[in-house]
């Protein structure tokens, strides 16, 4: 198996989202990555767009190898395998790699359907239904967007 080759200390990691024209979405991914990274063994944790923003994935790629790493494992921020996770993470991750000869890649599934993913949407229910109930301030995501009411 290739990555018993490889220490956590030499696994860079890249977290990819589709990216955004709007700067707040893509601000997003780093709180996500920020968070990853307090309970991942990885050191090495970059952010990327896979379009519309900066970082991309050749610029998060390079930046892992700066850091040492000699495998880099991206994960889309995605929730199901559509043809960015079949054709154009793939693609760009390879094109990225060919740039640093020797370094191994790979690309994780998507989120997809996952027993906690059932709970991640209970617990974003149950958020907005009690805020909608006035009980619960609005979520982060939420915050003076007037979203969470039950019209």
């Amino acid at each position: 198996m290739i990555t018993s080759q490889f220490t956590t200390a030499e696994t860079g990691i890249i977290v990819v989202d589709h990216g955004s024209r709007r700067a707040e979405s893509n601000d997003r991914l780093h709180d996500v990555v920020a968070l990853f990274a307090k309970t991942s063994p990885y050191s090495i944790i970059e952010p990327a767009h896979m379009e519309l923003a900066e970082p991309s994935i050749p610029v998060a790629f390079a930046k892992c190898v700066e850091q040492g790493a000699r495998l880099v494992v991206v994960n889309p921020y995605f929730l199901l395998p559509g043809r960015h996770w079949n054709k154009d993470i793939p693609e760009l991750t390879a094109a990225a790699a060919a740039e640093h000869p020797g370094v191994k890649h790979l690309v994780t599934s998507p989120l997809g359907i996952h027993p906690l993913m059932a709970e991640i949407m209970q617990s974003r229910i149950d958020q907005c239904m009690a805020h909608a109930r006035g009980e619960l301030e609005d979520c982060d995501f939420c915050v003076g967007t007037d979203k969470c009411f039950i019209r």
